[in-house]
């Protein structure tokens, strides 16, 4: 009872430890994550990759099948009959006794010649297992670009969460100095009133950036599979971005046609319908099957004498091989029709390659296009945030001096913190738009 208890207690412990693998893997990851990261673990862990993989793994299996249909099958059968009246006895005479038989085979049977067609169905389930590996690698280029995208928007949403901070110090310090001066006589309760309305606006404001991050961890740990957001966050990048160079669309094409899986899978599956032509085709040929097998009776007639079981086996052993030749002559033009469709299916795979290829073309054009506005507005928002700060430091300077009023100065504030949010989000649109660019020539996602 004591080594049984301990079992228990081993297979107890050993249930309430799975629930915690996948915890105690996040938890192997200490401190922020990089995009790398992130996308290593996302294509792991992925529920959308991994069906994905189990289709893979299907084609696998089929090709398995293909290739295992050259090897010769193997039955094996049992059988009794019951006669009454006239009927078959053992010594191949017929009589009204009632009988009974039973019998015993195994034959085997092995294709010789199948008009090429089990050779072209391997051919053709290859390409098929190839272009599902290119399709299981295009989910994990969605899905890298998904964690991408949403780790942009967690940087925008940190980078937003600091202004409001920022913000919220400013305006405390503008309420602590109003406040001295209404003592001192040298500001209105109204002007006070006013900075305190000021300040709860800005705390509002980084109570909705808080949130709106949280949000953004939150799509973002859901994308990876994480089992909470809890102590999850990212790493800033500290990328140059005053030097990107932009590549033309015809270039990012020229090497995004031979390096993205979504154009290699369709052409795989264009090679092999080249394959299913030549399968189709093998039906107007004759095939060549061996076959074998051996077999046994035992027979009893009711009453009459009958032999032992063993000498009837024995006896009654046979076995047979033989060599079947099939040619098709008229099949209700059944092959000729197998044929034609195929080519037309190859067709129809020529065309969905020419669509692939436009619309690749057109993601990346759009892509450059985005690039392109991307850089032309974080130089302008640049410019921008100068000017918004330099009216913004001449309005402080006034305001503090009396020579304008508070709503003066947080109009000024207001353009200020709208210039430093315009950058911010141009700045990352112009990292990640870039970086995408890079993306379809073959290149790792990296901002």
């Amino acid at each position: 009872m004591e080594f049984r208890n301990i079992i228990y207690s081993f297979i107890l412990a050993a249930f309430c430890a799975m629930p915690s693998l996948a915890s105690a893997q996040e938890a192997a990851h200490s401190g922020p994550w990089s995009l790398s990261d992130c996308i290593s673990y996302a294509i792991d862990h992925n529920i959308t990759i991994k069906q994905q993989d189990l289709h893979r793994k299907n084609q696998e299996i089929a090709l398995n099948t293909a290739k295992n249909s050259r090897l010769p099958d193997l039955n094996g059968s049992v059988n009794e009959n019951f006669s009454f009246g006239r009927g078959l006895t053992s010594s191949n005479t017929y009589s009204n006794n009632n009988t009974s038989s039973t019998g015993f085979s195994l034959g085997s049977s092995v294709p010789v010649f199948q008009g090429l067609r089990i050779r072209n169905s391997i051919k053709e389930s290859e390409l098929n297992l190839q272009a599902a590996t290119e399709d299981l690698e295009k989910v994990k280029d969605d899905i890298r670009v998904q964690v991408a995208q949403a780790y942009v928007q967690i940087l925008y949403d940190m980078e937003l969460l600091d202004v409001a901070l920022n913000q919220v110090s400013i305006d405390s310090l503008q309420v602590d100095r109003l406040s001295e001066m209404e003592l001192n006589g040298k500001a209105s309760a109204s002007e006070v009133a006013q900075q305190k309305a000021a300040l709860g606006q800005s705390r509002l404001n980084a109570t909705q950036a808080r949130n709106d991050l949280n949000i953004a961890l939150l799509d973002l740990s859901q994308l990876l599979e994480l089992h909470n957001p809890e102590g999850f966050s990212v790493v800033r990048p500290s990328r140059d971005i005053e030097n990107l160079l932009l590549p033309s669309p015809d270039d990012i094409y020229a090497d995004a046609v031979t390096a993205k899986p979504v154009i290699r899978a369709e052409e795989f599956r264009l090679k092999a319908y080249d394959w299913t032509i030549k399968n189709a085709k093998s039906g107007y040929m004759p095939t060549i099957s061996l076959s074998g097998g051996i077999g046994t009776n035992y027979y009893t007639l009711s009453g009459a004498h009958n032999d032992s079981f063993a000498d009837q086996m024995k006896h009654n052993f046979s076995q047979y091989v033989g060599l079947s030749l099939s040619v098709p002559i008229f099949n209700k033009l059944q092959n000729r029709n197998q044929v034609r469709s195929a080519q037309l299916s190859k067709i129809n795979q020529e065309l969905q390659l020419e669509s692939a290829k436009k619309s690749l073309y057109k993601e990346i054009q759009q892509a450059y296009y985005n690039a392109v506005a991307a850089q032309e507005k974080y130089r302008s928002s640049t410019d921008a945030l100068a000017s918004a700060k330099e009216s913004y430091d001449l309005m402080l300077a006034k305001y503090e001096n009396g020579k304008a009023n508070i709503t003066e100065f947080n109009e000024s504030r207001d353009s200020y913190l709208s210039a430093e949010s315009t950058l911010v989000r141009a700045r990352y649109e112009y990292l990640y738009s870039a970086s995408l660019l890079d993306f379809y020539r073959g290149h790792q996602l990296t901002l």
